[in-house]
Formats: C-alpha cells, sequence, structure tokens
C-alpha cells in the first residue's frame, strides 16, 4: 500500500556507509524530523552525517496527512490544566514557531512541495462537543493561537452536518516527499545503513563504526531500552488515510479538518484528490473503529461514487503527558539527544526538535527546551496513561513466554498479535511490527524475527 505522497514523488537513491567515519554530528533516522535536524545543524556550521536504515522517508514519514499545523486535536485546554500554563504556552508558540520556519525554508530553498496555507478546523457532530470546542477556543487563544469558535452551520466543506469548530489561522499543508527531497539533496545522508548499537561516541552499524560528537537519536522510536526507559513513557497508535476522487468529491477544500469525536474523520484536500483519515487504534488493540475497513466503510458512506486512488496508515509514539520528547536522551549522556513521541502532529513536532536540539548543540539557549525535555516528571499529567501501558507490557511479556519464538518481539520478547487486515504481525506493548515473513516494519525492535 502507498501513500498518495510515494506515488507521486520518487527520492533518487543514496550510497551505503562504506567506510568508519569521525564526525562532529550524526543522526540517526532521515525521517522528516533527522534531515531538518540534521538541515539547521549544517546551517549553524556544524559538520553532520545523517544514518538511514531503509531509505529516506520511509518510515512514518512517507505516511503522514501533511499538515503543518498547531492545532493538535483537543490538547490546549488540558494542556494549562495538567502542565500549567507556563508549559502549555511553550508547546502552542513553539508549535507556531514551526509554521513560520517552515515558511522561510520553503521561501529560502525555493521548493516547490505545493505548501498552501490554509486555516484548521476542530469539530464536533455532537452537542456535548460544542462545550468542549468552545472551552479550546479560549485556551488557544489565551495561549497566542489565532482561534475562534465557529457555529457549525458555518462550516460548508464537510459531507454531513457539525455542531460547531473551532477555526485556526495560520495554518499550511504540502508534500512532504517533495519537501524533503529537496533538503535532503544538500545533506550527506547514508541509506541501508542499519544502526545496531551506540555505546557512548559509538555508533555501531550493521558493517561500520561512526565516532561522533553528538548522537541524535531521530527513530520515530527510540531503539535504547536504557537509559531513557522511553518504553515506559509512551505507546504506539495507528491511524489511516484513503485519498479518493471521482463524482461527488470535492478537489479542493476551504481548510483541514479534524474531528474531536469518537471514530471521527481528518479531511484534507491535495493535487486534486480528497484524503479522508480516521479509524485511529492502539498499535496490536483494533476495535470496531479502527483499521481500513472502518474508514472505508465512512467513505463509501459519504462518498458513494468516490475511487480509491491511494491508502496508508501511520504509526505513531503516543507520549502519556501530550508532550513530545526533545532534548537530552538522558542525564546520563550529555552527547545524546532525542525526537520521539509526536502524537500524530509529526510535520510541526519534527521542525520543534529540529529548533531545539540544533541550537542545544551549538550552545544557544532555546525558549521552547523546557516544556519538551525528556528529564520532566509530570505525574499529573500522565499517570492513568503510564498504568494502561504499564499493565499492556505485563500482560503481553507474561504471554510472550508461552509463544512460539517467531511470535515474539525483538525487542523485549512480548507476545505479538496477528493483523489479519493488514498481514502484519504486532506488537500490542512497545509498537514494532513485522511482515508475515518477520522482516521488521515498525520499531523500536532493529531485528527481525527468528
Amino acid at each position: 500500500m502507498k501513500s498518495l505522497w510515494s506515488k507521486t514523488a520518487q527520492l533518487p537513491e543514496r550510497e551505503q556507509l562504506d567506510a568508519d567515519l569521525r564526525v562532529q554530528n550524526v543522526v540517526i533516522g532521515a525521517g522528516m524530523a533527522g534531515v531538518l535536524i540534521g538541515y539547521l545543524l549544517q546551517e549553524k556550521g556544524q559538520e553532520v552525517i545523517i544514518l538511514e536504515a531503509k531509505e529516506i522517508a520511509s518510515g512514518q514519514t512517507k505516511n503522514t496527512t501533511a499538515k503543518i499545523t498547531s492545532q493538535h486535536g483537543l490538547i490546549y485546554n488540558d494542556l494549562i490544566k495538567n502542565v500549567g500554563l507556563e508549559r502549555a504556552k511553550g508547546y502552542a508558540q513553539a508549535n507556531e514557531a514551526a509554521i513560520q520556519l517552515y515558511k522561510e525554508i520553503i521561501t529560502k530553498e525555493g521548493i516547490a512541495c505545493h505548501f498552501e496555507e490554509l486555516p484548521s478546523f476542530l469539530y464536533s457532530q455532537k452537542e456535548e462537543g460544542m462545550q468542549k470546542l468552545k472551552k479550546e477556543a479560549i485556551a488557544a487563544k489565551a495561549l497566542g493561537i489565532d482561534a475562534e469558535y465557529m457555529r457549525g452551520d458555518k462550516i460548508k466543506d464537510l459531507p454531513y452536518g457539525v455542531m460547531g469548530a473551532v477555526k485556526f489561522g495560520g495554518q499550511a499543508q504540502f508534500h512532504p516527499l517533495e519537501f524533503i527531497q529537496a533538503l535532503a539533496s544538500k545533506l550527506t545522508i547514508y541509506e541501508h545503513s542499519n544502526v545496531l548499537e551506540v555505546d557512548e561516541h559509538f555508533v555501531i552499524t550493521d558493517q561500520h563504526v561512526v565516532v561522533a560528537d553528538n548522537i541524535i537519536f531521530a527513530t520515530h522510536y527510540p531503539f535504547p531500552i536504557v537509559p531513557g526507559y522511553y518504553f515506559l513513557r509512551q505507546h504506539q497508535s495507528r491511524s489511516y488515510a484513503v485519498a479518493i476522487e471521482g463524482a461527488g468529491v470535492p478537489e479542493k477544500l476551504d481548510g483541514m479538518y479534524y474531528g474531536i469525536d469518537r471514530g471521527a474523520l481528518s479531511f484534507r484536500h491535495a493535487m486534486g484528490k480528497l484524503i479522508v483519515g480516521g479509524g485511529s487504534h492502539r498499535t496490536g488493540k483494533k476495535d470496531k473503529m479502527g483499521g481500513y475497513c472502518y474508514l472505508r466503510e465512512q467513505v463509501k458512506r459519504y462518498y458513494p461514487e468516490a475511487e480509491e486512488n491511494a491508502c496508508w496508515a501511520a504509526q505513531d509514539c503516543m507520549p502519556h503527558d501530550g508532550i513530545p520528547f526533545i532534548g537530552r536522551f538522558s542525564i546520563q549522556h550529555d552527547n545524546w539527544y532525542v525526537s520521539t513521541g509526536f502524537q500524530k502532529w509529526g510535520m510541526t513536532t519534527a521542525m520543534v526538535s529540529a529548533m531545539i536540539i540544533s541550537d542545544m548543540i551549538v550552545g544557544k539557549e532555546n525558549p521552547y527546551a523546557h516544556t519538551f525535555s525528556p528529564q520532566r516528571l509530570l505525574i499529573r499529567a500522565g499517570y492513568q496513561n503510564f498504568f494502561v501501558d504499564v499493565w499492556e507490557s505485563i500482560v503481553n511479556l507474561g504471554k510472550g513466554i508461552f509463544v512460539k519464538k517467531n511470535q515474539k518481539c525483538t525487542h523485549m520478547g512480548c507476545a505479538l498479535h496477528w493483523n489479519e487486515e493488514e498481514q502484519s504481525w504486532d506488537c500490542p506493548c512497545h509498537g514494532s511490527r513485522f511482515t508475515k515473513e518477520g522482516e521488521s516494519i515498525d520499531n523500536p525492535a532493529q531485528t527481525m524475527l527468528k
């Protein structure tokens, strides 16, 4: 299954790492976060290489819906309550700054990537959702975002009526692979150079060793179990998208749309097609409102004559407290940095990661570093999710004792669940996925099934 982006852009191949190296900075992972970190470091006069286990943008970047937005679902009212006004403001302003920096880079580099400025809308079809939206509009506005509540009858793009919406101004959308292709051409990137281990300043691939002053983990989900303990601080969630066209399907919308109700859909246009997203569920635990089947049922319901042009799925790390981990990997390693926990908003968060980490490496104070610090301790904000994740790990680690080796995750040994719809083995503990033949699809697992 190929995304609309993969079907409409082809990135040139890069060479494999063929020698031991000594460099200032090595970035592990050539997705949007890794490429942006590498680009900003290079712009600040730093030497940097990027190591990619497969191909550039072959992970989650090619499967995004590619919205560049500070609208991240119902988040700001909850952030203010759970982590305080200061940290919530840092989150909001960092993502607003990320949108602006995308504009600046696209203009500076002359990148043709279907970049388009549009408002983003949160919407609800239910009366109880209206009050949540009104609170979210007030919270977002208080944090400096151009946000306003709107009556549902003002929303005309959707195939059904809504009760209300929050409009976020100054947002954008683009073609992620066209953008990353332009930036990657300026960087030293080695493909098919799988990092197996990192020890102090040593990055050990399947064939060579890179010695670096600074090591940046931009691997979507960091693979070291300790230090950092990221497996205890987040889980993974899958979401699905289809691109449709034909009779009754609008080729262009006035904005981007994201529903807050259970089972709700998201919408954006791209290159004359409509992208419909939905069907989210925890990796390894699909319910009746999760997966391609549910999403396609909804598409058929609202666009009965539509033709499917592409379909794809993405996987996101969901931090317990709703804030990504960006900064120093752990207190034990001053030269390790991490970028993870993007919780379905990877395009803006990737840029936030690049801003923070590049500043930290060159010794510049970043105004948002405190908000996203991986060393934060926010028990109040995330303890419920923590206990859910611990329970899932206990149950599936226990099951892992009794299953065959080829049904046990190579990350920590949890029992895998067979995903009939996508024909994959999925780990409900930490989100690793494998093909039917045992090849690793999604990390943190680094090796294939035995």
